[in-house]
């Protein structure tokens, strides 16, 4: 088991609400780039989810995430995977995504915040609210989110080097978000 550090202070949190942030906005990177005829498309003998349902379950689940562990917030219009449009789900994605924000920034001020417990679903066992909460709700997107770039590509409408290379820019995205990610100092690198 790897040793544990000292826990960091209140930045962290500032720094993991800043990580949610980009998280959606590689979201809305996806979506405001990704081919229109890509949208409930399936490839031949596909018989899961097209990517417009893969984009409702991801906002869906969120909703579920906050009727479940924050029921004081307002929920978001559920999305319909049958009937939505690209522009749909950027509009509620992005509303899910800053109730999501609203829910982890009471989750992290522990314990003034009014998120007491984390349920990922009715069956699931309750977690205390936190980083492994944190950690669960941006797994959960980034999954889906390279199940849409893999579709988009088995489709024959891959995303444009561009944009696939621009998910990995960070630094450009928090800034697009509104704040710049944090520095650390710069230490030489040891050799052996």
């Amino acid at each position: 088991m790897p040793h544990l550090a000292a826990v960091p202070g209140p930045d962290l949190c500032r720094e993991m609400l800043q990580a949610y942030a980009v998280n959606d906005a590689l979201n809305q990177f996806v979506l405001e780039h990704l081919d229109s005829r890509a949208w409930r498309a399936r490839p031949l003998g596909h018989s899961g989810r097209n990517i417009a349902a893969i984009f409702a379950h991801v906002h869906n689940v969120r909703r579920k995430w906050l009727r479940l562990s924050a029921p004081h917030l307002k929920l978001p219009a559920q999305l319909d995977r049958n009937h939505c449009t690209q522009k749909q789900a950027r509009t509620v994605l992005a509303e899910s995504a800053a109730r999501c924000s609203e829910m982890l920034a009471e989750a992290l001020n522990a314990p003034q915040g009014r998120v007491e417990t984390f349920l990922r679903d009715g069956w699931a066992r309750p977690w205390h609210p936190g980083a492994a909460m944190f950690a669960y709700m941006i797994t959960h997107d980034a999954h889906h989110r390279g199940q849409v770039c893999m579709l988009a590509h088995q489709l024959g409408f891959p995303l444009p080097i561009a944009v696939m290379s621009g998910m990995w820019n960070w630094e450009k995205l928090s800034k697009q978000c509104g704040f710049e990610l944090a520095s650390g100092s710069k230490t030489k690198s040891r050799t052996r």
